[in-house]
């Protein structure tokens, strides 16, 4: 039914889905129903992994700061058992952004071991064109895969946050305590250690809870299949990359990266599927 619908049609749907609704409010708003909503938004969401693994290439980056942000596909880890699915549980995706013009060079869905971190360095490293500085934070596993996948040929630091819980915090208290030290370190190369920093991919990981329903905690909202929450992160991705302004750089940050001289609309994205 997607494909039959009006092209306004369509990219009012993708465009609610892009700025966060649920795929029922979609559905009250629009008048679509909620399977033609999730068979749309996938369908695009496919067109939009292949636009970012096109076009993010050749990058002129000088700083990239790469994290890590949990969600979960089906149900939370605790409540897997043995029979059910390895796509079930736990996910994450590992980001990468460049501090300067904002753009998100590269981004991979999957678990948070050594294996998925070696393909998103890996993959980072196939998308910059020349010696960057590399912030993250301490997880063991980035070492190796910077390691082999930069080989010496980047300068790497990694920042350690220590946070504490004040003695008049309410119970249950949801959000991280207070900073009281940060250790940054130098692993590879001879990163500038003042820019040794994650908080810009720290506030994107923000706006993709703001931005991707399947995100948003502590609501029932989430993905029931792998496959639907890998096409809501390329539809988050192509959507910050090339038509959501930024407020900091006052372009998009494809323009800003030159990946692209023009501001790209939701109803591009659509006629990309």
């Amino acid at each position: 039914m997607a494909n039959i619908l009006p092209l306004e049609k369509q990219t009012m749907v993708i465009h609610a889905l892009a700025e966060g609704n649920s795929i029922r409010s979609i559905e009250r708003m629009t008048g679509v129903n909620r399977n033609t909503i999730m068979s749309l938004g996938l369908r695009v969401g496919k067109a939009c992994e292949k636009l970012m693994d096109e076009k993010m290439r050749g990058l002129e980056s000088t700083a990239i700061q790469v994290d890590e942000i949990w969600g979960f596909v089906g149900k939370k880890q605790k409540n897997c058992r043995r029979k059910d699915s390895r796509d079930l549980g736990d996910v994450w995706t590992f980001v990468g952004i460049d501090s300067e013009t904002k753009v998100v060079p590269s981004y991979i869905v999957g678990k948070r071991d050594a294996y998925h971190t070696r393909l998103f360095i890996d993959d980072l490293a196939s998308r910059v064109s020349n010696r960057i500085q590399l912030s993250s934070d301490s997880m063991a596993a980035y070492k190796d895969a910077v390691q082999i996948g930069f080989g010496n040929s980047v300068d790497y630091g990694q920042i350690v946050k220590t946070y504490a819980l004040s003695d008049v915090s309410p119970q249950g208290k949801y959000s991280p305590g207070d900073v009281v030290g940060i250790t940054k370190t130098c692993v590879v190369g001879s990163p500038k250690v003042g820019q040794i920093s994650t908080s810009h991919v720290e506030r994107q990981n923000l706006t993709m809870r703001m931005h991707c329903r399947r995100l948003t905690r502590l609501t029932n909202a989430f993905s029931k299949k792998l496959e639907s929450f890998k096409a809501a992160m390329a539809l988050h991705f192509a959507y910050y990359n090339f038509v959501k302004i930024h407020s900091s750089i006052r372009m998009t940050p494809a323009m800003a990266a030159k990946v692209t001289d023009r501001l790209w609309e939701v109803s591009d994205l659509v006629k990309l599927a």
